[in-house]
C-alpha cells in the first residue's frame, strides 16, 4: 500500500531518473523486503506497507529494528520537526524499491538543526550513525524535505522547548498570585488552533483578546508579538496546553530571555477556576513582596 503526498513525489523523481550512484547500489542478494508491523509504531501507516532487511542502520532483525526505532519516539512527541518521521523511516524502514533510497543531506542537516538541541536538553548527543555527511547531496537520488524552507518569510519551523509545558491547577488565589510576582510578565489570552492536519499544529494569538496584567521588562504594545513568536516556536508547550481543543482562553507567565519570552505557567480561563478568577481580580491592588518592602 502506497500513500502520502512525499512518497508520490518520490516515485515521480524515480521514473525520471537514470542508473543509481555508487553510494546506492543495489543489494538484492543480501536483502529483503518485509511488511512494516504494527509493533513497529515509528513507522507504520507512514504511506507505504514493506521495508527492507537488513535496514540502512545495518538492524538485520525486525526485532532489533522495533526496538531500536522506538527509543526515537520521545523525540517525535517533542515535534521538533515535521519531517522527523520521514527521516528517521528512512533509514529504520527503507521503502522497499530497486534499489536503495537515502534521506538526501539537506533533509537530515534540517531535522539535527532542530532535534539535536533538544535531544541535549536530556543529555544526549546526535548519534554519529545519522552523521549527515554520509547521505547524499540533494542533486543525487534521495529522499528531500517535505515540508517548507525554515528559512522562508511566510513561515518559521516550530522549535521545541526543552521545557515540558502543561496546564496548571489553579490550587489557591494566594499561590497563583504568587506565581505572577516570580514571572516577569503574565496576560490573559485567546489561542486559536490554526489547522489540524499538518505533522505540527499552527497556533495564533488572537489580538482583540490580550488583556495585560503585568507586563514587566516588556512594553505593553509588543508583548502580542511576543507571544505570537512564542506560539510560532514552542510548538510542544502550545500543543500541550491547548489539549486538542481549537480554542482556548488563558492566564499565561513567563520570563523574557534575550530574544524571546518562555511561558512557566498556563492556566485555562473556565467558570470552575474561582480561584484563578479571584487571583485575576485581586491582582489590580496587589503588592508583591518586593514590592510591599
Amino acid at each position: 500500500r502506497l500513500g502520502g503526498p512525499w512518497l508520490l513525489g518520490l516515485l515521480a523523481r524515480l521514473l525520471l531518473w537514470g542508473s543509481p550512484g555508487a553510494w546506492a547500489s543495489y543489494l538484492r542478494r543480501s536483502s529483503s523486503c518485509l511488511p512494516i508491523p504494527h509493533r513497529m509504531a515509528l513507522c507504520y501507516d507512514i504511506g507505504y506497507s514493506e521495508m527492507r532487511i537488513p535496514n540502512l542502520l545495518e538492524h538485520e532483525t525486525m526485532t532489533e529494528v522495533i526496538q531500536q526505532s522506538s527509543s526515537w519516539l520521545p523525540l517525535l512527541a517533542r515535534e521538533c520537526h515535521p519531517d522527523a518521521r520521514i527521516f528517521l523511516c528512512s533509514l529504520f524502514a527503507p521503502i522497499c524499491l530497486d534499489r536503495l533510497i537515502y534521506p538526501c543531506r539537506s533533509l537530515c542537516e534540517a531535522v539535527k538543526r532542530s532535534c539535536a538541541p533538544v535531544m541535549a536538553c536530556y543529555g544526549y548527543p546526535w548519534p554519529e550513525i545519522l552523521n549527515c555527511n554520509k547521505f547524499p547531496a540533494d542533486h543525487e537520488l534521495c529522499i528531500a524535505a517535505v515540508s517548507m524552507d525554515e528559512n522562508s518569510s511566510s513561515r518559521r519551523m516550530p522549535r521545541a522547548s526543552c521545557k515540558d509545558c502543561e496546564l496548571e491547577e489553579a490550587s489557591t488565589a494566594r499561590e497563583i498570585l504568587e506565581s505572577l510576582c516570580a514571572n516577569d510578565f503574565a496576560v490573559k489570552i485567546r489561542i486559536l488552533r490554526k489547522n489540524t492536519t499538518t505533522t505540527i499544529s499552527d497556533f495564533d494569538l488572537d489580538p482583540s483578546k490580550v488583556e495585560v496584567l503585568k507586563h514587566g521588562p516588556l512594553l505593553r504594545t509588543e508583548i502580542p508579538a511576543r507571544l505570537q513568536q512564542w506560539l510560532d516556536i514552542d510548538a510542544t508547550c502550545a500543543h500541550n496546553i491547548m489539549r486538542g481543543t481549537h480554542a482556548g482562553v488563558f492566564v499565561v507567565s513567563g520570563e523574557v530571555q534575550s530574544d524571546k519570552v518562555v511561558v512557566n505557567k498556563a492556566y485555562a480561563w473556565q467558570k470552575r477556576n474561582r480561584n484563578l478568577h479571584q487571583a485575576v481580580r485581586r491582582w489590580k491592588h496587589h503588592r508583591c513582596p518586593e514590592q510591599a518592602g
